[in-house]
C-alpha cells in the first residue's frame, strides 16, 4: 500500500510515535523525528495556545538544523487535533498548522472536512483515528489520506476490535495508508503490523518509558514495573470514553479498579482531563497492553535502535 509522498525516504522504520496528551512535547518530537520514525503531539499540550506556535517553529529548526549537520533527512512530523465540542481551540489550531504548514495532520472523535481541506491546502496529510468500519467509512468520505484503526488493548482512548478483524475489514475496501495501533512495543510487533496490511505501526505507550517523554518518573517507572496486560483496565470513567489505564495509577488514586463507575459521555470533557477529581492523564495513567514488554526507559535513539534490529531480526528469521 503506498505511503504518503512526505514519507517516502524519511523513514528509518515504517512507525509513527502516538501523540501523548501532557507527556508529548518538542523535545520528544524532536528525538524520534532525528531518530527515524514520525514524532507527533497532541495541539492542546501546547499551552497557552500562542505556545503552539513556539513549538512548531522549535522543532521545524532544530529539524532543519539537525538536516544540514549530518546530511541525513529527518523523519516530518505531526500534530494531534481533538476535534471534538470541548475543544474551544480547534479553529484557532488549524489556522496555526496552516500557517507553518505541518506536514502531518491527526484528527480524533470526529474527521471535520474543514481540518482535511486546511491540510490539502498547502500539501499536507491527514491521518483519522478509528474503532470500527462506521468510522473509517465517514473520514474517507471526508477525504482524510489514511486511517489509524485504534485496536484494542492500545494505550489512552482505544476500541474492542482486534486489528485481525479490523485491519482487513478495512482492506477489503480501502486501499489507501493504515497505520495500526494496539500494543505494539517491540520490533516483531512492528513487522507483524506490516503483515496484517497496515503500512505503519503507532507506538505509544513504549515511548513514555523514555529520558524525552514529559511524564513523571514514577509513571515511567510504573510502566517498567507493570507485569503485563493484566494490569491495565478499560474504562470510560475519566474522559466519557473508553480508554486504558494503568491498573496501579487508579489505586493509588483512591478508587477500585474492578469496580469502576460509568461516566456520563454527554460530559465529556478532553481539554481538562475528564470529569472526575482525578484527572485523565495527569493522574490516571494511559498505558497499553503492551506494558508487559516495557523493562527500561532509555533515550528515544537507543529505542529505535533497539526496534530497528529486533525489525531486522524478526525480518530475517520469517524469511528462514
Amino acid at each position: 500500500m503506498p505511503l504518503p509522498k512526505v514519507l517516502e525516504g524519511r523513514l528509518r522504520l515504517p512507525v509513527i510515535g502516538s501523540p501523548l496528551f501532557i507527556v508529548s512535547g518538542p523535545e520528544l518530537v524532536i528525538a524520534q523525528c532525528k531518530a527515524g520514525i514520525v514524532g507527533s503531539f497532541p495541539a492542546l499540550n501546547a499551552r497557552p495556545a500562542p505556545v503552539l506556535d513556539e513549538w512548531i517553529v522549535r522543532i521545524k529548526s532544530e529539524l532543519a538544523a539537525f538536516e544540514r549537520e549530518t546530511g541525513r533527512k529527518a523523519a516530518p512530523f505531526a500534530v494531534n487535533q481533538i476535534c471534538h465540542s470541548s475543544n474551544d481551540r480547534l479553529a484557532q489550531d488549524i489556522e496555526t498548522c496552516t500557517r507553518h504548514e505541518v506536514p502531518i495532520i491527526i484528527t480524533s472523535l470526529r474527521a471535520p472536512k474543514e481540518v482535511v481541506t486546511a491540510a490539502h491546502s498547502y500539501g499536507g496529510v491527514v491521518l483519522h483515528d478509528i474503532i470500527n468500519v462506521r468510522h473509517a467509512k465517514k473520514a474517507i468520505e471526508e477525504d482524510v489520506d489514511g486511517l489509524v484503526p485504534v485496536c484494542a488493548g492500545a494505550g489512552g482512548h482505544a476500541g474492542v476490535l482486534s486489528p485481525f478483524a479490523l485491519v482487513s475489514e478495512l482492506r477489503s475496501f480501502w486501499d489507501g495508508t493504515i497505520a495500526l495501533s494496539g500494543s505494539i512495543a517491540n520490533g516483531r510487533s512492528v513487522l507483524a503490523a506490516q503483515a496484517l496490511g497496515a503500512d505503519l505501526a503507532y507506538m505509544g505507550t513504549r515511548f513514555i518509558a523514555t529520558k524525552e517523554a514529559n511524564a513523571p518518573e514514577a509513571y515511567k517507572r510504573a510502566l517498567v514495573e507493570a507485569a503485563g496486560g493484566g494490569d491495565i483496565v478499560y474504562s470510560n470513567l475519566f474522559t466519557g470514553v473508553h480508554g486504558n489505564y494503568l491498573r496501579s495509577s487508579i489505586a493509588a488514586a483512591g478508587l477500585d479498579p474492578e469496580n469502576l463507575p460509568q461516566s456520563d459521555k454527554s460530559k465529556m470533557n478532553f481539554g481538562s482531563g475528564g470529569n472526575t477529581d482525578k484527572k485523565a492523564w495527569r493522574d490516571i495513567w494511559g498505558a497499553g497492553q503492551g506494558v508487559g514488554q516495557i523493562a527500561d526507559a532509555p533515550t528515544v535513539q537507543e529505542l529505535v535502535d533497539r526496534l530497528a534490529v529486533e525489525y531486522g531480526e524478526a525480518k530475517r528469521a520469517l524469511a528462514a
